[in-house]
């Protein structure tokens, strides 16, 4: 092989980070162009190097790596490997057409064939845009429904960088075709990809409430509603903010917010 295989590392956990860094560096045909401690590190680190494969931790707090493959831009996305310490993990990569998986400790006959498979791929097959389009969209699906309980953050793509937005800050979320607005209580606006049905699902229905085929609100930061002509209401937000309440769901927010 005479190519080096440029290659990136994130994981949170310096120990694990520079056993792996220690294997890699051992390798002739591999190129560590970086080295990041966080998900949000590693996702500038990937777009800036734009390197071949991808060495990245499932379980890094606040954007793993999931949510990595979720937020680079489809145009930058290289191989990805997942590496993790629980064997539960591994069927992910396989439902992501990720390149690999690796258990930790990282053994180096396993890290060997993983570094073969990715130098198979590059020269026999490009990572064409519909593979990398799909790897983002599952990853998506899976980041948003990886932990246990509900959403509690949720990363935002805005321009360069992730914006991590806690969901207890999150005031509405309102469809428009494909994509869904977020408005925050203190107005901060923010727009994902993503169908609302499906987010719905990992949200704690006793916190938000669909106000309409298109909108969802954050109970606890509902200021007043108001009664409208028909039957209807509008809600009046904290951050004033004004949703109208349809006539289907009218029914359903007086029998479970306006009865003692």
């Amino acid at each position: 092989m005479t190519n080096r295989l440029r290659t990136i590392l994130a994981d949170d956990e310096r120990p694990a980070r520079a056993f792996l860094v220690g294997l890699l560096e051992r390798c002739a045909d591999v190129e560590l162009v970086g080295e990041a401690a966080t998900g949000p590190e590693a996702v500038e680190l990937i777009e800036r190097e734009r390197p071949d494969l991808a060495l990245l931790d499932l379980q890094m707090p606040e954007l793993d790596g999931l949510g990595v493959v979720r937020v680079v831009r489809k145009d930058r996305l290289p191989l990805v490997a997942f590496v993790t310490a629980y064997d539960e993990y591994a069927v992910r990569a396989f439902e992501l057409n990720a390149l690999d998986y690796l258990l930790k400790p990282v053994e180096p006959s396993r890290l060997r064939a993983t570094l073969n498979r990715a130098h198979e791929r590059l020269e026999h097959a490009d990572f064409r845009p519909a593979e990398a389009e799909r790897l983002k969209a599952v990853a998506s699906e899976m980041q948003l429904g990886a932990s246990a309980g509900y959403l509690r953050r949720i990363p935002v793509r805005r321009r360069d960088d992730i914006v991590i937005v806690p969901v207890d800050h999150i005031a509405s979320i309102v469809a428009d075709g494909e994509l869904l607005h977020i408005t925050t209580v203190a107005q901060e606006r923010h727009t994902i990809t993503y169908r609302l049905k499906d987010l719905e699902a990992k949200l704690d229905p006793a916190r938000f409430v669909r106000l309409s085929r298109g909108a969802l609100v954050n109970v606890d930061l509902i200021l007043k509603i108001s009664p409208m002509p028909g039957g209807t209401f509008v809600v009046t937000l904290k951050n004033n903010t004004q949703l109208p309440v349809s006539r289907l769901r009218a029914r359903v927010l007086r029998d479970e917010l306006l009865r003692l």
